[in-house]
């Protein structure tokens, strides 16, 4: 008999043996319940306090009726209605399938990379990252760090280090050695004992709750770079979801622009990209495509990219190389150090003359001094280098323009799942508490996607992508950064609003429900209570209404937040 179905048998049967030995046969608090309704007949109805269309957070052309454990890999209509599905596939395999150094047609992987695939640090269906012990590169973990010089003493913001890649290098083809050692990293979890906002670790209803977070640190010499780096700090960030991220893209500068002027109104926001005094975006928080198309910052956690169509994955993750970049993903000072490694050297004169061996391009001439001179060429960064065409080796795309194609197909074309049990009274409870308590203030509900006039890169000049115009979406985010103010956080306490939707449904596609931007919060009522853990987070007087609610309506709004 399935292990299952024993232990439901065991269990039914010692109900009924419980039940039955009762002397008064009083039901317990679980069967004075009334059974959760099933919202198979409600689905596309208003219901409660939901419109009918929100039943449907990605709109008609973004959302699939999906909701299993693999709902997150899902298309979107726009994908199948405009022709996109074989496309689709091509570029889910490219994001899920590892890379190698020769096989077809996944080659090409090194000689330094951050992964084997994008689905190692996106594992579950390209879920949000989770929480981890290690820095090891395995499947599943999803961190990188940030390492920077801090302004000031105990900083969590700085001019990042010259050493390494945005998304941290972990691997490499031997002789090469990674930019960081990942056996180095130490992670270490730290348990809250207190809160600077002081609040007490328990509701006032006695339920207690707990708060972690990371610490990491990293010697000097888990850097394989010249000049190695001094006076750093290092902070964890873990990998985001990909589910939406082609309607978020359809999003209009206009709409977001106008939302950042609604905001200032009433808060500070970060001068980095928004000039406080002026009231007006900075040119800092505009990204521009190939063709200097201008879009507001709009994606990660740092608001790095506003056009997603500029994604250089599997470049700048696992140095595939393709027709529009012309230099391998490295750093100079990383370059420099594999060109002066003796191990390195020594590999290249002994293997290099065979026009077969994977150490040929760095060959040369054969002498030491040649072989240095064509590593520190072939290995830099510089945007003056031209792998293509050079004297020490002709390099081709390891990925074709038509496969690269695909890829952004796939990247646009990811399903948000559709919402879940919005009949149930508890999650229209958690609705109504979510609006009523101000959350929306940056967790802003809802948008409209403007024409869609996406922005390209020239590979894809010319060419269709998955299209949204005109959906009525349910992000629940503003797509603006706010300080929260927690410990060890970063980037000066600014992060992201991180979209809402479809995160109920994390546990049964990747196997975890880890969030924040280091994976610290395990749950919604830690992430939470994380907005209140300092009376500086903007969100702190949000939060301390969740944090007086009792019981019954803190359980509610979790209900509301796994069912969007």
């Amino acid at each position: 008999m399935n292990q299952f179905l024993k232990t439901s048998v065991f269990l039914m049967s010692s109900a009924l043996l419980l039940g039955s030995c009762s002397d008064e046969n009083t039901p317990n608090e679980e069967e004075k319940k009334e059974p959760i309704e099933s919202d198979a007949k409600y689905i596309g109805q208003a219901v409660g306090n939901f419109k009918a269309e929100e039943w449907l957070p990605g709109g008609e052309l973004g959302t699939t009726e999906n909701v299993s454990s693999n709902c997150y890999e899902d298309e979107t209509p726009a994908v199948t209605n405009q022709g996109f599905t074989a496309r689709f596939n091509q570029g889910d395999l490219m994001a899920s399938t590892p890379y190698t150094l020769s096989n077809e047609p996944y080659k090409g992987w090194g000689p330094c990379a951050s992964r084997r695939a994008c689905e190692y640090c996106h594992a579950g269906g390209y879920a949000h990252g989770h929480s981890r012990n290690d820095f090891k590169p395995v499947m599943g973990n999803g961190y990188i760090v940030s390492v920077y010089h801090p302004d000031a003493p105990g900083s969590n913001n700085g001019e990042p280090i010259d050493q390494l890649t945005t998304f941290t290098m972990t691997m490499a083809d031997s002789p090469f050695l990674p930019q960081l050692n990942p056996d180095k990293v130490t992670i270490t979890w730290k348990d809250v004992t207190s809160m600077p906002s002081g609040l007490a670790m328990r509701f006032p209803d006695g339920e207690a709750f707990s708060l972690h977070y990371p610490e990491v640190s990293i010697p000097q010499d888990a850097f394989n770079a010249d000049p190695q780096p001094t006076n750093y700090a290092v902070r964890l960030i873990a990998s985001c979801n990909f589910q939406g991220l082609g309607l978020i893209d359809a999003l209009s500068n206009e709409d977001i622009e106008a939302q950042y002027k609604t905001e200032s109104e009433h808060v500070e926001l970060n001068p980095e990209f928004w000039d406080n005094n002026a009231k007006k975006l900075k040119d800092e928080a505009y990204a521009e495509d190939a063709f200097g198309k201008k879009f507001v910052k709009r994606f990660n956690y740092d608001l790095l990219e506003g056009c997603l169509q500029n994604d250089v994955a599997l470049w700048d993750e696992l140095n595939i190389l393709r027709s529009d970049i012309k230099h391998i993903c490295s750093t100079p000072a990383w370059a420099k150090a594999m060109s002066e490694n003796k191990d390195v050297i020594d590999k290249v004169m002994a293997e290099g003359k065979n026009p077969s061996s994977r150490l040929h391009p760095y060959y040369y001439d054969g002498t030491r001094e040649g072989i240095k001179e064509a590593l520190a060429y072939l290995l830099s960064p510089d945007d003056n280098v031209n792998l293509y065409d050079n004297k020490y080796y002709k390099f081709k795309p390891e990925m074709t323009d038509d496969q690269y194609h695909s890829f952004i197909v796939w990247h646009r074309g990811i399903a948000v799942p559709r919402a879940r049990n919005l009949n149930n009274p508890s999650v229209q409870r958690g609705k109504e508490l979510f609006m009523s308590m101000g959350c929306t203030n940056c967790h802003k509900q809802s948008w409209t996607t403007g024409p869609d006039n996406y922005g390209r890169s020239k590979i894809i000049e010319g060419k269709d992508l998955p299209h949204y115009p005109g959906q009525k979406i349910y992000p629940y985010s503003d797509f603006i950064q706010h300080k929260l103010d927690m410990i060890n956080d970063i980037h000066g306490s600014w992060c992201r609003t991180t979209p809402l939707w479809g995160r109920g449904l994390s546990l049964i596609n990747s196997g975890a429900e880890d969030r924040l931007h280091d994976a610290r919060a395990r749950n919604e009522v830690e992430a939470i209570m994380w907005h209140c853990y300092s009376k500086n987070s903007q969100a702190y007087n949000t939060a301390v209404k969740f944090y007086n609610l009792p019981k019954a309506d803190r359980d509610a709004v979790v209900m509301f937040l796994r069912s969007i």
